[in-house]
């Protein structure tokens, strides 16, 4: 496929998955009522987690999709939708190669570096803009 034509097909997707987050996260968050927990972004990081996990298997097992069909999908639309299902996907692809060690260290420098490096970020972009 050429390069291009790939990118296109990915950018397409990121397309649908940045709209359809939008969508799903605003409505759950609206009909939970809450307006502390992020209940929203909650729904679309597990229904994104549970989607690529079943796509994942079919694409693996049953040789399910075109590669241009997983490009949109599995990297496009759920790499918008939420990328915390690619993170879920990678870490239990460790997993399953009986590498708990990779799995433990890639979990805990993705959730406790990503809070931190969001912790940074609110704190320089604070300094820069007082």
């Amino acid at each position: 496929m050429e390069m291009v034509i790939r990118l296109s097909i990915i950018g397409a997707g990121g397309f649908v998955g940045a709209v359809l987050r939008y969508l799903v996260s605003s409505w759950v968050q609206y009909r939970s009522g809450s307006i502390v927990f992020p209940f929203g972004t909650m729904a679309v990081n597990i229904t994104g987690c549970f989607i690529i996990g079943f796509l994942t298997f079919l694409v693996e097992s049953r040789s399910f999709f075109s590669p241009e069909i997983r490009s949109f999908i599995l990297i496009g639309l759920l790499g918008s939708f939420t990328t915390f299902s690619t993170f879920g996907n990678e870490t239990l692809g460790l997993l399953r190669e009986s590498r708990i060690d990779l799995a433990v260290m890639n979990a805990g420098i993705q959730v406790f570096v990503g809070v931190g490096m969001v912790w940074i970020g609110r704190i320089l972009a604070a300094g820069i803009w007082r």
